[in-house]
């Protein structure tokens, strides 16, 4: 992987970010992509000072214009761009009575139409060069149903989906596209979801009154444990894998 072009969204946050540091470490040049251009900063900031090939490039992937520019001045800075990873994300809770269109919306345009964005943007320089791997990270939510999680639920199963549709798609090209499905991952994202600090303990041992079984490994993600899985998918180790979708949540969802 080493000389090799990623680029990897939502990289200022904990999965993103792992994904990048990950990916760096093994010589891979990463085009660190986040909305939240001062955080990212700060993070790439600490990776560069680490020694990796790690540059930030700030965008958001719900504006169609900015993606296009933002492959465009990736692969005119980097080289082409060998690795997509979909790891941009967010989370709006509350029970579907209460979620408001607004809830949806910014819900799905991050964590299913941004997918779509970036992936297409990606491979139409892929294909000619017929050569490339995708990486979309979804939840194990996607195929299990969480209460108060409806729209990143549903907008993470359309992300599965539209992977696997893709990876169908490109196939021919030499492209591989996968999906990995984190469950409970030690980030900014599973914390907002705690009350107080019981919330960990919890979230491990599970939660009957809300239909959600603990973790059977008894311990939370880190975000390090889904870069691997990521890294995995997108190296030649994983040549002959396509259409897959790697659950990392600990046997929380019983292997289903």
């Amino acid at each position: 992987m080493e000389n090799a072009v990623a680029l990897v969204t939502g990289a200022a946050g904990g999965i993103g970010a792992a994904v990048a540091r990950a990916l760096g470490g093994r010589g891979t040049r990463v085009a660190a992509v986040d909305r939240d251009a001062g955080r990212l900063t700060d993070v790439v900031g600490k990776m560069a000072a680490d020694g990796l090939p790690v540059h930030a490039f700030p965008a958001d992937v719900t504006r169609a214009a900015e993606v296009d520019d933002l492959v465009d001045g990736v692969e005119n800075a980097l080289g082409p761009v060998d690795y997509l990873v979909n790891a941009a994300g967010v989370l709006r809770l509350g029970p579907v009575r209460r979620q408001t269109d607004e809830d949806w919306a910014a819900t799905f345009a991050v964590n299913t139409t941004g997918v779509m964005r970036v992936s297409r943007a990606v491979v139409d320089r892929m294909v000619p060069r017929s050569r490339g791997a995708i990486v979309t990270v979804a939840s194990n939510a996607a195929g299990t149903p969480r209460v108060g999680m409806a729209a990143y639920a549903a907008s993470k199963a359309a992300a599965t989906m539209f992977t696997k549709c893709l990876a169908l798609e490109v196939a021919r090209h030499g492209i591989r596209c996968n999906v990995v499905a984190p469950g409970s991952t030690d980030t900014a994202m599973l914390r907002s979801m705690w009350q107080d600090d019981t919330g960990p303990r919890a979230t491990i041992d599970g939660l009957p009154e809300v239909y959600k079984v603990g973790i059977p490994l008894g311990k939370l993600a880190r975000p390090a444990d889904i870069a691997d899985a990521v890294v995995f998918l997108l190296s030649e180790q994983a040549g002959h894998i396509t259409m897959h979708d790697l659950t990392v949540d600990g046997g929380a969802t019983l292997g289903v």
